[in-house]
């Protein structure tokens, strides 16, 4: 395996970025990269296409191309395998696969080229190996750290233990004149109480080796000294329970530690719905979003082993003229029965059954809040009813006499509530056989988990099935379970949406919008 150069250009061969492994002219790569478009058959389901000389192995990137050139000697299974780990990491770095976004990620890109392909040849690195380095983290800094705040931690605890020990002097040397039966002038130093003073100052614990704690001086024997003003009795606290106060706070430790380091607040993670190839949803004064997620485990044979559907509806209202609202939703489309159970917030009456299925106030005169989203209405199913699985799959290995196992897979769209998009079917492969794919579809292989992933990008209710038939290497037909599918939807699997949204006081009906999205969190075929 020889790889000249890792690229990415335009649809038209303009290179964006471009990282050689041999010495190659800038000249001799611009018409190279010029070139491959011209290469590429039309309706073609391939991913590499060679010249007299070289041979391209492409990938598509959004409007872009990400290519490997090597050598037409080059074993093109594993200069699949580094194309995959090559767009894996432009993904990871780049926020979009656009020409400025690669542009402006350049010098970290070509950083990370050069870690997977070193001379021309694959280092054995993965995706997490390539980031570990480019972030470029010390253990040897990290302990550091943690050393010297485990140094503070000990210097504030030992002030702490020496500011109750200053503490419990007082109050015994305190009971000690009460008991002696001393006068206010044995407190201020004169008499034969025996009081001894507390020490104005003490030696500070050493937080770190570079810091040289000042030496203290030494302690007096005779009574601290007072302005000539005289005392006051009750109008201030002593000197001695300043310091025991300024001792057991922040102060002390912040003389300690020395000037105080400016802190940078940890922004909170955003967490955002994955949409995939959605389309986008124009939010109007009242806009609605309702998203689903279902975990569901089909049997190989047939039949459920468990389903889960969860769902919740939030509504968001940015016009207060709009707040006095109720929704309407549509009857019921699928056939969940009594299995479906809703809950909905403490402000919102419950249905009433019989009637339609209404979301509105226990008290008409409130209003929803405007300008925050609230979670009005929430729904759940759990059950093994075949009928309501919104995708089924049926993977059907054969295995040869020849070693070899033709596998058959095909799925259908059975809820037609929903529209799926980025539908993914991965399906796990014998452990170092590859395989032939003998139908016309978008597939590619996983290096992570050594799988076929076939991509669909839309299954809909005008395509609403499709097959892929492949030869590998194996003979045990478990090998090829679980199947996993991954997808993002637009509609409800429930059936729950919104018809209609009317004001509580019969005024003429507002504009709203609806969101729906369906995920697939855990879908298996075991």
């Amino acid at each position: 395996m020889v790889v000249l150069a890792a690229s990415i250009c335009t649809k038209g061969g303009k290179a964006v970025l471009s990282r050689q492994f041999h010495p190659m002219t800038r000249t001799h790569i611009e018409s190279l990269l010029a070139s491959f478009p011209k290469l590429i058959p039309t309706n073609s389901q391939h991913t590499s296409v060679e010249t007299a000389q070289v041979r391209y192995v492409y990938q598509p990137l959004e409007d872009l191309y990400i290519l490997l050139i090597t050598n037409k000697a080059s074993n093109i299974l594993q200069d699949i395998d580094t194309l995959h780990l090559f767009a894996r990491v432009v993904s990871d770095m780049c926020r979009t696969a656009d020409e400025h976004e690669i542009q402006k990620q350049s010098f970290e890109l070509l950083g990370a080229f050069d870690e997977i392909v070193s001379m021309g040849y694959r280092e054995q690195v993965n995706l997490i190996q390539v980031r570990s380095v480019l972030e470029m983290e010390s253990h040897e800094e990290k302990i550091q750290d943690i050393i010297a705040r485990n140094k503070e931690a000990e210097a504030k605890e030992e002030l702490k233990r020496r500011a109750r020990q200053l503490e419990l002097q007082r109050r015994e040397q305190q009971k000690r004149a009460v008991a002696t039966g001393g006068s206010g002038s044995s407190y201020l130093g004169g008499g034969m109480s025996g009081y001894a003073p507390v020490p104005q100052r003490f030696d500070a614990p050493e937080i770190s080796s570079a810091r040289t704690a000042s030496p203290a001086p030494a302690s007096s024997t005779r009574a601290p000294q007072f302005k000539s003003s005289g005392m006051k009795l009750g109008s201030k606290k002593t000197r001695q329970a300043e310091f025991l106060d300024a001792l057991g706070g922040d102060l002390v430790s912040e003389e300690l530690s020395g000037p105080p380091t400016p802190s940078i607040p940890e922004t909170p993670p955003v967490s955002t719905q994955p949409r995939g190839s959605l389309p986008s949803i124009a939010a109007e004064s009242i806009h609605i979003v309702i998203k689903e997620q279902i975990s569901v485990s089909l049997m190989r044979e047939g039949g459920v082993k468990s389903m889960e559907v969860k769902g919740d509806m939030n509504l968001q209202v940015s016009d207060p003229a709009c707040a006095h609202i109720k929704l309407a939703l549509p009857p019921h489309t699928t056939d969940f029965g009594s299995d479906l159970q809703f809950k909905q917030h403490p402000n919102v009456a419950k249905f009433a059954p019989g009637q339609d299925r209404i979301v509105a106030l226990k008290d008409p005169s409130r209003a929803f809040p405007v300008g925050q989203a609230l979670a009005v209405l929430k729904w759940r199913y759990a059950g093994h009813d075949e009928s309501l699985v919104p995708l089924s799959i049926n993977c059907w290995p054969s295995p040869s006499n020849d070693g070899t196992c033709e596998v058959n897979i095909e799925y259908e769209l059975e809820n037609e509530n929903v529209t799926l998009h980025d539908v993914v079917i991965s399906i796990p492969l014998p452990a170092g056989s590859y395989p032939s794919v003998t139908t016309e579809s978008s597939w590619a292989i996983n290096p992570s988990t050594h799988s076929l992933d076939w991509s669909i990008p839309l299954v809909s209710t005008t395509a609403r099935s499709g097959t892929l038939e492949f030869t590998v290497g194996g003979d045990d037909a478990g090998t090829f379970f679980p199947v996993r599918v991954s997808f993002v939807g637009q509609g409800s699997i429930a059936g729950i949406g919104v018809v209609g949204v009317s004001r509580v006081d019969g005024g003429e009906d507002p504009a709203f919008s609806v969101d729906t999205v369906v995920t697939a969190e855990d879908y298996l075929v075991i």
